[in-house]
C-alpha cells in the first residue's frame, strides 16, 4: 500500500477554505439584518434581540483561544473539518430555537468555531502558497467573508423576508456542511507537528509583539465597525434615503472590503509593517470624510466604499502574526479574530455613546477616526520594536 499523500491542489484548497469564510460571514452579518424578524417571532424587542448578536461575538472571543490550545495536537485538516461540523450544527440549532433564551445559547455555541476556523485556515492557506504570496493566500480565505457581505447577506435577508428568518440559518448550516466535506477532501493531509502541545501554544501569550499586533486590530478596526453598525440608521435619519437603497449601500461596503483585502494582501507580501500603518491612515482619512458625506447618497456611496477598503487590515495583521508568533502559530492566528470581535464590540459601544450624548448619527465617523488613529499609535510602538529587533539580529 502506498504511503504517499494525495496531491494537493492549492486552488481547490483555497476555494474550500473560502467557502467556510463565506458561511461564517453570512451568518455573522445576516444575523443583524434578520434581527427584526426573529425578535418579533421570539417575543422580544429589538434592543433585547441584539443580545443574540453579542452572544455570537462572545462565542468567537472565548472559542478562538480555547479551541486553538485544546486542539494543538490534532492535524489542521481534522480541526477545520470538526470546526465546520460544529458550526453547521450550531446554525441548524439556531434555526429551530424554541425561545429567545435558547437562541442566545445557540448563537454563543455557533460563534465558538469562528475564530479558530479562520486562524487555522489562514495557516493552511499560507502553507500551500509560495512564501512571497503568503498574505495573498490568506486573503483568499478572508475573501469568502467579504463576498458574503455582497451576496450571502442579501440572500439570507431575502430568504428571511420571503419564507422566514429560520431558513436564513438553515442556508448557513448547509454551506458549513459543504465546507466540512470540501476541506476533508482537499486540505493537505499533513500530520500534526509532533512537538505541538497546549503549553507551546500558550507561549504566544508571552510574546510582546503578538500582543501589540492584536491590540492594533482590537483598537484600529473598531472605527469601521462603529460606522457599519449605525450606517442604516444614519442613512434613514440623516441622508433620508429610501429603505430600498440600504442593501445597495451595504453591498458597496462589501465590495470595498473585497478590494481592500486583495490590495492590502498584495502590499503585505512586499512590506508587512508599512502596509499595516498605511491601511490605518487610509481608514482614518476615509472615516473623517464620512460625517461630511452623509447628506447625500451620491457622496455617501463612494465614502462607504473607501471605509470598506479598510477591512483589508485583517489579512495584513494575520500575516504579521505568523511572523511574530514563533512556534505558537495556531493560538496567535486564532486570537486575531478575538481581537477583531473585540473591535466589533468596542466600536459600536463608543459610537452609541456619542449618539446618545447628542452628537448626531454622523458622529460615528469621528469616533472611528479616533479608533483608527489609536490603532496607528500602537502600530508606531510595534514598528519601533520591529526595527530594534532587526538591529539586534544584524548585530549578532
Amino acid at each position: 500500500m502506498s504511503t504517499e499523500h494525495p496531491k494537493v491542489h492549492p486552488g481547490l484548497v483555497l476555494a474550500a477554505l473560502a467557502l467556510g469564510g463565506f458561511a461564517i460571514g453570512t451568518t455573522e452579518f445576516a444575523s443583524m439584518s434578520l434581527l427584526p424578524y426573529f425578535a418579533k417571532d421570539l417575543g422580544v424587542d429589538a434592543p433585547t434581540a441584539g443580545h443574540a448578536i453579542s452572544a455570537y461575538a462572545l462565542g468567537v472571543v472565548v472559542g478562538a483561544p480555547v479551541i486553538a490550545v485544546a486542539a494543538a495536537r490534532l492535524p489542521r485538516r481534522v480541526i477545520l473539518t470538526a470546526l465546520m461540523a460544529v458550526f453547521a450544527v450550531g446554525n441548524l440549532l439556531s434555526a429551530f430555537s424554541p425561545s429567545f433564551g435558547w437562541m442566545i445559547a445557540f448563537r454563543f455555541f455557533s460563534g465558538l468555531p469562528h475564530g479558530a476556523y479562520f486562524g487555522v485556515a489562514a495557516l493552511v492557506a499560507a502553507s500551500v502558497a509560495p512564501a512571497e504570496k503568503r498574505a495573498q493566500a490568506v486573503a483568499m480565505v478572508l475573501i469568502g467573508l467579504t463576498v458574503a457581505t455582497i451576496v450571502g447577506v442579501p440572500l439570507a435577508n431575502l430568504v428571511g423576508q420571503v419564507i422566514g428568518w429560520r431558513w436564513g440559518f438553515v442556508i448557513v448550516s448547509v454551506l458549513a456542511s459543504l465546507t466540512a466535506t470540501s476541506v476533508w477532501l482537499y486540505a493537505p493531509r499533513v500530520p500534526a507537528d509532533a512537538d505541538a502541545s497546549p503549553l507551546r501554544e500558550l507561549g504566544a501569550l508571552g510574546r510582546g509583539r503578538v500582543w501589540l499586533t492584536l491590540a492594533i486590530g482590537a483598537i484600529g478596526f473598531g472605527g469601521m465597525f462603529c460606522v457599519y453598525t449605525y450606517l442604516a440608521d444614519t442613512m434613514l435619519a440623516v441622508t433620508h434615503a429610501s429603505p430600498a437603497a440600504l442593501p445597495v449601500v451595504l453591498m458597496v461596503f462589501g465590495a470595498g472590503m473585497t478590494v481592500g483585502t486583495l490590495a492590502c494582501a498584495w502590499a503585505a507580501d512586499r512590506a508587512p509593517m508599512p502596509a499595516i500603518g498605511g491601511v490605518l491612515l487610509w481608514s482614518a482619512a476615509a472615516l473623517a470624510l464620512y460625517p461630511l458625506a452623509v447628506g447625500s447618497l451620491w457622496t455617501l456611496i463612494p465614502v462607504v466604499f473607501l471605509i470598506g477598503c479598510g477591512g483589508g487590515l485583517g489579512a495584513v495583521l494575520q500575516t504579521r502574526l505568523m511572523d511574530v508568533a514563533g512556534d505558537a502559530q495556531t493560538l496567535a492566528a486564532a486570537l486575531n479574530h478575538s481581537a477583531f470581535n473585540t473591535a466589533n464590540a468596542l466600536g459600536p459601544w463608543l459610537g452609541g455613546m456619542a449618539i446618545a450624548a447628542g452628537w448626531g448619527w454622523a458622529s460615528t465617523g469621528w469616533v472611528g477616526v479616533a479608533l483608527a488613529l489609536g490603532g496607528f499609535a500602537i502600530w508606531i510602538v510595534a514598528a519601533i520594536d520591529a526595527r530594534q529587533q532587526q538591529r539586534l539580529a544584524l548585530a549578532e
